[in-house]
């Protein structure tokens, strides 16, 4: 099995699980990453999502450029799907890459879709797409500039060279570096910190983030509101005062 998906409580954990080759993408790993992040997207019950890799080597070292076994319709669907994860699909809920070694291309692009990024020391991180005859093909060209400042984007993409984890840090690309035994309880903690939290709440500010992102300032704070209204009229809007004035921690329903 390339890609497991599971399920604990309200957070879900997807794993590269191709750790003898980097937990590089294609086939079956690709196709089970579009299955869980929309079956955690549509499933109510979950609230926030952890990305990781298999191993201690890598978190996704990108495309794999030494896999044969593909027929030319196996490449084609897969390249679709990818373009669909990366370009298409909108999740309105907290994801968290936890990143444990290399990082690489669309690997890099995959952690780049989430709202969190926690490396463990030994982390790598790079866009080697120009040392191979290529482009990036999965966002980084459109994203890291949103990201980083231009200069370090420019940098990663025109060098194609590797920064290590403490240089990611450094550049804001990722959140925290820990140890490589901290990293899963870390991103654990986190993914609990958030799930103490409205759900419904939560998930409009990210709704709010992607979409305003793509506006200007004017229409964005125009937009705003009508979601918080929309969170206004919630079972756990009610229950967050009623707990408040009650002195006691809220149960979110989700509703």
């Amino acid at each position: 099995m390339e890609f497991i998906y599971e399920k604990k409580d309200h957070i879900a954990v997807m794993t590269f699980n191709r750790p003898q080759a980097m937990n590089s993408l294609g086939g079956e790993l690709t196709q089970g990453l579009y299955d869980s992040l929309v079956d955690f997207g549509n499933d109510t019950n979950l609230w926030v999502g952890i990305l990781t890799g298999a191993g201690e080597k890598a978190f996704c070292a990108g495309a794999d450029l030494k896999r044969t076994k593909f027929s030319q319709e196996e490449g084609s669907a897969s390249r679709s799907i990818w373009h669909t994860i990366v370009r298409e699909l909108k999740i309105y809920k907290p994801l968290i890459a936890a990143i444990n070694g290399y990082c690489l291309g669309g690997g890099l692009e995959l952690a780049l879709l989430c709202d969190l990024r926690i490396a463990a020391e030994h982390a790598r991180f790079g866009m080697p797409e120009v040392t191979r005859g290529i482009s990036p093909g999965g966002g980084g060209t459109q994203r890291l500039p949103r990201l980083l400042t231009w200069c370090h984007a420019a940098q990663l993409l025109f060098m194609g060279k590797h920064i290590d984890a403490q240089t990611a840090y450094r550049m804001g690309l990722v959140n925290e570096v820990v140890s490589k035994e901290q990293l899963m309880p870390r991103a654990m903690e986190w993914a609990g910190i958030i799930c103490d939290n409205a759900p419904l709440a939560v998930r409009t500010i990210k709704e709010a983030m992607l979409n305003g992102a793509e506006m200007t300032l004017t229409e964005s704070l125009s937009w705003e509101m009508p979601l918080i209204n929309r969170v206004f009229s919630t079972e756990d809007f009610a229950e967050g005062r009623k707990a408040f004035a009650e002195r006691r921690k809220p149960i979110w329903r989700g509703k």
